[in-house]
Formats: C-alpha cells, sequence, structure tokens
C-alpha cells in the first residue's frame, strides 16, 4: 500500500514539475513579448527622451493616462504631476473634428486665483538652452462661445498675451531659454478678459552651442521650411528637437527638391531635419537675386536671424553657386557656397535692431547658378526685467511648503515665484524689492495655518526674515535657536505645544530689546525646567518685594511732585506744539508780547530740530522757554508767512509761489512740458523736505495729506512741500499714532493707514511714491475712464509685462537716460506696496533719487542720446495647422 501511495506521488510530482514549466515559458514568452514591445515603444521615442531630454504634457487627461501621439509618435503624459490647480475640460463635441492633433481635445481651465503656474523640473537641469511651447485652442470648452486673453508669464516676467480669432485658432508660442534655475515657473495670469485655460506644454533640450542665447531669451517670430512639397508642418521624427517648421515659399524664386538625405543631423549643431533640408527655392531668372522682407512689429525690437543652406543639384565640375547675403544692407555673409547635401547655417553674429528686416541675396559674377535658400528661423529678443527671489530662500520655503503640506491650507495660492511679481507674491509672506538684489523674504505669517510637528530647519534659512508669526497652530518639540537669523525683529510662537528652554542667545536678544519674541509660558526662559520648578517660592518672593518696592517709590514721587506744584516758581513751558493748538483755554500772545517776553529774541537757550528756543519772564515773573511758531525751516518748504485766527475766520498765509502747484503744471495742456530733468530735480526737491520733516525735526513730522496739489513750484521751478494743516507731531521716530479720523487725499492715501487708522511716517513714503509716478507718467492719481483706475495698478500692468515705453509721459518724447528713468521708477514702485513694512525711509528714497538726478546730468553733459525703450510683441500664432 505504501508502494502504491510512493508511485502515485511520484507521477504527480512529475505532472507539476511538467505542468510548471510549461506555465513557465508561456509566462516567459508573454513577458518577453511585453518587453519586447516595450522596447519597440521606447526606442519609438528614444530620440526626443534621449536625445532632446523631453517634457511633454497634455493639460486636462486625468492623471493616470499617458499615451503616445499616433501622427507625431511623441508620448504625452498628464499634467496632474506640475500643477495642484484648475480644473480639467473637454472642447465642444461639435468641434472635434477640426483639431489638428489630439492634444487639442482636452484643456486645463483656471477659473480661480490671479496666477497658476506650472513648475517643471529641466530634465537636463539649469543653465542649457530649452526649447518651451504652450500650445492653446479654445474649442468653445466652456460652452460661453466667448473667446478669452490672458497673459503668459515664464519665470517671474512677461512672456505674451494669448488671443484667438476663433473657437478652432491654434495658437502656438514658443521660445529658446537658458533658465539659471534648475525649475522653471510658466504661469498664466487672469487679465480679466476671460478664463486662462492651456491645451499643452512642451520643453526640449537643445545642444549648447548652437542658437545665441546672450539675451537669456529668444522668441520664435518664424521659422520657415522653404520650398515645401508637402505644405504640411514639419516636427518630430523628423526633427529631433521637435522644432516646428512650416511651409513658406519665397516670391519670385522656382522649388527645388532631392530625393536623396541630406546629412544635417551630425554635419551642424543645429540637427536640421533632412526632410526641410531637401527642398529649397531658387531665383526664377539665372542672373536674378532672391530677396524678401519681413516686419516684426515694433521698431525697437532686436532679432537674430538663422539662414540654413545645403546643396540640393548635382552642379557640373565647371558649375558653381556663389553668393552674398545682406540684410538691410549691410553685409550678413559673403560668397556662401553651400555644399552638396551638407547642411551650413549662416546666422547673424549681433542683434538687428529694428523691426524691418529686409534680406537680399546676389549671385557672385562668376557663379553659374542663382542662390538658393532651404530654410530659415527669426528670433526676436525678450530682455528680463524682473529678477526672481533669492534661490537660498526659495528651497527654504519649498521645503517648509512641502513638509508642512501648504498648498491646501493656504487656499492653494503657493505656486510659481514667492516673491515675484510683487503683486502676486505668496499669501502670508513679505519680500524685500530694492531693485538691486533678487527678492528675499523678510515677513512669513502661517499663524492659524494647522501646522503641526517640529519646526523644522528650514526656517532657519530664511536668512533675512525680520518677522515670523507661527502663532496658533499644532507644533511641538524644542525650539529651534531662531537667534541665528540676524534681521529677526518679531518672533510670535504662543498658541503652540512646544516644550524645552528657550535658547540663551535668542532669550538675550529678547531682554535686550532687539528682538519681540512672544512663547508660551511651558517654555523655559533659563536652565532646565525641572530646576525652575524647585525655584518657585524665591521667584514669587523676588516678584512680593519688588512690588512693595515700587508702590512705596510711587508713594514717595507723588509727594514729591506735589509739594513742587505748590512752587510758584515753578517752570512752565510754553510750547507751540501740538497739544497746545488743540487746548483752546491756553493763553494766546501776539508777536509783539512774545519779543517783550524774550526781550527781542535776546538769549537762545537751545535750538530744536525745527525752530531755535529763546529764554523769556512772563508779566508775573514766571520763567518760560519760547519757540517760534514758524519752526520748520527747509529749502523745500514753504515759508510760513502768516496766518489768521478770528472767530468763525482762520488762514494761513505762505509764500508767494510763482509757477503754482505741481498737479496744475503736470494737468496744463498750455504750459511748456516738463523734462526729465525738471522733473527728477522737483521730485528730489520734495522728497528732501519731507526727509526733513521725518528725520530733521524732533519731535517728527507727518505731513499726512502729501500729493502734487501740495507741491509749489517757485520762478526757478524749485519744489516746495505746503499744507502742514494736517500734520501730525510725534515724541519718537518710530512712533505710530491711532487716528480717530482718517486724513488724507484719495488716491495718495495710504491703505494700511486707511484700513488700520494707525498713521506712521511710512504713510507720507507711500503718498510721495504716488506723486513720483505722476512725474514718470504724466497720469493722474486716479485715471478717470470707464471704470476708474488707481495709477498704481495702471503702472503695474504694463511693468510686469517689461513695458516701460507705456508708463513713461510721451510728452518728453523719449529724451532721457534709460538709467536715471528705470532708477526713478524703482523708487517709486518701492514706496507704494500695501504694507508699510515693506516700504524703505525718506532717506533712502531721497538717496536713490539723487542718484537718478546724477545719471540724467551726466547725459546731458556729455550730449548722450536717448536710449529708446524695447517693448518686445512676441507673436508666434500663424501658419497652417499641423498634420
Amino acid at each position: 500500500m505504501d508502494g502504491k501511495w510512493r508511485c502515485h506521488w511520484s507521477w504527480i510530482f512529475t505532472l507539476w514539475c511538467v505542468l510548471a514549466y510549461t506555465i513557465s515559458q508561456i509566462s516567459g514568452k508573454s513577458i518577453l513579448a511585453t518587453e519586447n514591445n516595450s522596447m519597440h515603444h521606447k526606442q519609438g521615442r528614444r530620440k526626443l527622451d534621449d536625445v532632446s531630454g523631453s517634457i511633454s504634457i497634455d493639460c486636462g487627461i486625468p492623471e493616470e493616462v499617458a499615451y503616445t501621439d499616433e501622427k507625431t509618435q511623441i508620448h504625452y503624459t498628464s499634467d496632474a504631476q506640475f500643477i495642484g490647480t484648475g480644473t480639467r475640460k473637454n472642447i465642444s463635441l461639435k468641434l472635434t473634428s477640426e483639431i489638428p492633433q489630439g492634444v487639442f481635445t482636452t484643456v486645463r481651465s483656471f477659473p480661480e486665483d490671479k496666477r497658476n503656474c506650472y513648475t517643471l523640473r529641466h530634465p537636463e537641469g539649469g543653465n542649457t538652452i530649452y526649447l518651451i511651447r504652450a500650445s492653446f485652442m479654445y474649442g468653445n470648452y466652456d460652452d460661453l462661445n466667448m473667446l478669452p486673453q490672458f497673459d503668459l508669464y515664464v519665470g517671474v516676467n512677461f512672456w505674451d498675451s494669448v488671443k484667438f480669432e476663433n473657437a478652432t485658432h491654434v495658437v502656438i508660442k514658443e521660445i529658446l531659454h537658458v533658465p539659471s534655475l534648475d525649475e522653471l515657473y510658466i504661469c498664466l495670469l487672469n487679465t480679466d478678459m476671460g478664463t486662462p485655460f492651456i491645451s499643452a506644454l512642451e520643453v526640449r533640450h537643445f545642444d549648447h552651442s548652437s542658437y545665441r542665447t546672450d539675451s537669456k531669451l529668444l522668441s520664435l517670430y518664424r521659422r520657415f521650411d522653404i520650398g515645401s512639397t508637402t505644405n504640411e508642418i514639419v516636427r518630430f521624427e523628423e526633427d529631433t528637437y521637435d522644432r516646428m517648421w512650416y511651409p513658406y515659399n519665397l516670391p519670385d524664386s522656382t522649388p527645388l527638391s532631392t530625393s536623396f538625405s541630406i546629412d544635417s543631423l551630425n554635419h551642424t549643431a543645429y540637427h536640421l531635419p533632412p526632410a526641410v533640408m531637401k527642398t529649397a527655392v531658387r531665383a526664377t531668372n539665372e542672373n536674378d537675386s532672391l530677396e524678401f522682407d519681413f516686419d516684426t512689429g515694433h521698431p525697437t525690437s532686436d532679432s537674430y536671424v538663422y539662414m540654413h543652406f545645403a546643396e540640393i543639384e548635382d552642379l557640373k565640375e565647371n558649375e558653381s553657386r556663389v553668393f552674398d547675403i545682406t540684410l538691410n544692407g549691410q553685409i550678413l555673409s559673403e560668397s556662401v557656397s553651400p555644399k552638396y547635401l551638407l547642411s551650413t547655417t549662416i546666422e547673424s553674429k549681433q542683434a538687428i535692431r529694428g523691426s524691418k528686416l529686409k534680406f537680399s541675396m546676389y549671385k557672385k559674377p562668376n557663379s553659374t547658378h542663382p542662390p538658393i535658400l532651404n530654410a530659415m528661423e527669426i528670433y526676436v529678443v525678450k530682455e528680463f526685467l524682473q529678477s526672481p527671489t533669492d534661490q537660498e530662500d526659495v528651497k527654504a520655503i519649498m521645503s517648509i511648503k512641502s513638509f508642512y503640506k501648504l498648498m491646501s491650507s493656504l487656499g492653494k495660492s503657493w505656486q510659481g515665484d514667492p516673491c515675484a511679481p510683487l503683486k502676486y507674491s505668496w499669501n502670508g509672506i513679505n519680500c524685500s524689492n530694492n531693485g538691486y538684489n533678487p527678492p528675499a523674504i523678510t515677513a512669513l505669517n502661517l499663524a492659524s495655518s494647522g501646522l503641526d510637528g517640529p519646526i523644522i530647519d528650514s526656517f532657519l534659512e530664511l536668512k533675512f526674515l525680520e518677522f515670523l508669526d507661527l502663532s496658533n497652530n499644532s507644533l511641538t518639540g524644542p525650539l529651534p535657536d531662531f537667534s541665528k537669523l540676524q534681521y529677526l525683529k518679531t518672533l510670535n510662537l504662543s498658541g503652540n505645544r512646544l516644550s524645552g528652554e528657550i535658547p540663551p542667545l535668542l532669550l538675550e536678544r529678547s531682554n535686550n530689546g532687539s528682538l519681540m519674541l512672544s512663547v508660551d509660558p511651558d517654555l523655559c526662559p533659563i536652565g532646565p525646567c525641572e530646576e525652575n520648578k524647585n525655584n518657585i517660592v524665591p521667584l514669587v518672593a523676588g516678584i512680593l518685594s519688588a512690588v512693595i518696592f515700587f508702590i512705596v517709590l510711587g508713594i514717595v514721587l507723588t509727594i514729591i511732585w506735589r509739594r513742587r506744584n505748590k512752587n510758584p516758581a515753578s517752570k512752565q513751558a510754553v510750547r507751540s506744539n501740538e497739544e497746545v493748538v488743540l487746548k483752546t483755554n491756553n493763553k494766546q500772545f501776539s508777536y509783539s508780547q512774545i519779543m517783550t517776553i524774550t526781550n527781542n529774541f535776546d538769549k537762545t537757550i537751545g535750538k530744536g530740530g525745527c525752530g531755535i528756543v529763546y529764554l523769556g519772564y512772563l508779566q508775573d515773573g514766571t520763567q518760560a522757554a519760547a519757540q517760534l511758531l514758524m519752526r520748520v525751516h527747509h529749502k523745500n518748504l514753504a515759508s510760513f508767512l502768516g496766518y489768521c485766527n478770528e472767530v468763525g475766520r482762520t488762514a494761513i498765509i505762505y509764500e508767494y509761489m510763482t509757477n503754482g502747484n505741481l498737479e496744475e503744471y503736470l494737468s496744463d495742456p498750455k504750459r511748456e512740458p516738463l523734462s526729465w530733468r525738471q522733473r527728477i530735480q522737483i521730485a528730489v526737491d520734495a522728497a528732501q523736505g519731507i526727509e526733513y520733516l521725518h528725520h530733521g525735526c524732533k519731535p517728527p513730522i507727518v505731513h499726512r495729506d502729501i500729493k502734487t496739489a501740495n507741491i509749489l513750484l517757485n520762478e526757478k521751478m524749485q519744489a516746495k512741500v505746503a499744507d502742514f494743516g494736517f500734520s501730525k507731531f510725534f515724541s519718537a521716530e518710530n512712533e505710530s499714532y491711532v487716528s480717530t479720523v482718517v486724513i488724507g487725499t484719495v488716491g495718495y492715501l495710504d491703505p494700511e493707514y486707511y484700513i488700520s487708522s494707525r498713521l506712521t511716517e511710512k504713510s507720507d513714503v507711500y503718498s510721495f511714491g504716488i506723486v513720483l509716478l505722476e512725474l514718470i507718467t504724466g497720469q493722474p492719481a486716479i485715471i478717470k475712464g470707464h471704470q476708474n483706475t488707481h495709477i498704481v495698478q495702471w503702472v503695474n500692468h504694463f511693468l510686469e509685462r517689461g513695458d516701460i515705453q507705456q508708463i513713461v509721459d510721451p510728452k518728453m518724447q523719449g529724451d532721457f537716460d534709460f538709467g536715471s528713468m528705470w532708477k526713478a521708477l524703482e523708487a517709486a514702485v518701492s514706496c507704494v506696496p500695501s504694507i508699510s513694512i515693506q516700504r524703505p525711509s525718506m532717506n533712502h528714497i531721497v538717496s536713490e533719487l539723487k542718484e537718478s538726478l546724477k545719471m540724467e546730468a551726466t547725459r546731458e553733459q556729455e550730449g548722450i542720446n536717448s536710449i529708446e525703450m524695447n517693448v518686445v510683441d512676441l507673436e508666434a500664432d500663424w501658419g497652417p495647422d499641423a498634420r
């Protein structure tokens, strides 16, 4: 029986082994087939992924979806991993038959937030050339049949505006860019002209020795496949860089083509596609030249040109093709002789200024064949004016964002660059903006943001931080040594569950007043917490002793004060400050009486910041200190000659100013326009006057109503600040004042003062920034129109696009030093952040404006021609649809 069972088990084991082997063979073939298919699939896009280092994003498809486009053989992935905002939409079913490519069937739309950004990490890292292409087709995805218009940004700078002609119009924006950072932001900005959206986003890596990128960014104007026989766009797989070549034929030309392959991939760094180089055009007549021209649209733009050649006719030994090329009448290249079936590129060594590009290609006298042209590209230079945030700060804040998952807790507003453009900086963040160094994070408010866990070290890497509020969260663990942040002035950690002791250096800074520290009582100020618990009794005893001491001291001082008040010879200073002015029961003296009291101002006993103090005696013998009412003396402050204060009648008399006030002068069309030299001098004068009020007077004075109407001009166009009717005196320079009534003029009023009623010197700084913008733009503080626009909004709209030309007052006709104008504009913009802590002092503004004045004066002395400003129109939404 046992032997029979052993036999049965032997057969069963043998069958199992055979079955297992068979299954393994079948599975192996299946796996091998899968691997082969995968290898075949990878090989199909090897050139694009491996050579070009590509990112191909189909915007709006589900996160788990990836596919290879049948027409282009490009592998696309979802955009979900590159952005956390927006909604996925499909274009109208009625229009799906008209789409040129699969990527245009879906879009990602951004109905919320002003700015939405894709974050791309370059496959090859920063400081290398990338082609970045954004594609759009409206397709009535929202069923509104309303064509939107919005702006496109690369990093923190304006790239282009996106506009449509109809629902199936494909708009493609393309740039060559050398990012200095490993991460790149592509942002869509809502301009209140429809909801932004995007269809596709692509990044391709280029050979660094190919295109000239000294300016860091080249915007595609045109890329031509000249002499095309198919009338179709050529791109990948024919072009390993996935450039899009649009068919184009020159006037008065004859097409040429060859069936032989052009050695263009390996012959030059441009890796030109053979399909493009196999076709060309030549002059129709043998002795004619090829002539053609383009207009980029803006006379102040700079361009680079790349012309690609390959000889596609097999010339005999006694035949030749040699020609010269001129651009706008200047020699671009001489004696060009393309080689048979080999590509060569002629490029403009320097940027061409101007919108007109006129090309002429002339046959040399000894040449037997006319000029030919296979392909060409034209790029427009785009200068970046805005610097990105300090990269150490970016790394730190990104680490904080990731660790605490702040995207959801802050309403999805933490995307793109943290600080720039300033108007779209992240919620809870304030940044420096001095115009020279990259913006840096100076304030971070994460109070009540749902933070939990430890305080990570990334906070300590925000080296310019001045204000940090982490209150009312669920943070645990020890308190890091924030004393390492040398600029930190305020640290609020209350309302958390932190434990341990306060670092000694941090506590020292709190005790000496250099840091305002707020922590929970659970944290131990010094030494181990256990020791502190044993020292409660001595601590309480010490506190009680101190309380008793101060009570006794208060009683003694009260007695002394009362006795001194009974002394008839006690000093009663006659003060001309705001407190005295407001008390109507104080005695009023005439000027002659003051002269009598001071014995004709005989004895000076002191000099205040705003006037001289004289010794005097009242009629009853009381000694007095008399300071003249005319206490503010400065060349840039209007002289106060006198006043009238009768029942129901009050008046102030100033010195006469021949040219009236600045508001009238700027707005009066009959007056001769102010030159830039005059404007910047007026700005310096007014700034010096305000600076004196803030820093020359003791106590300091806040004007409260700085505006162009309160800046007077004398016969020499010297500016003087007037109207001190609303001025406020402070007893200390850094003091703020909470007013029951907000005083000022609409358009000039500090928004923080308006909201909080808290007045500081920075309120005058804001108002002066508006005045400076008026001098630069010639626009009023509130620009009238269908919808009134504040001048700050108006300026920011053009500044973010780099369109300085639209900002500057056209009455100056471009006659100014560009550096001087830019410095003044930077100073003006630095004055007008809505948060006062971000504004500089008047000392700084005066220094910047004097430098601007010096630059303009130097230009006038040396007779330097005015630098015309450059505004680039970047349009690449032309040509036939891709097929």
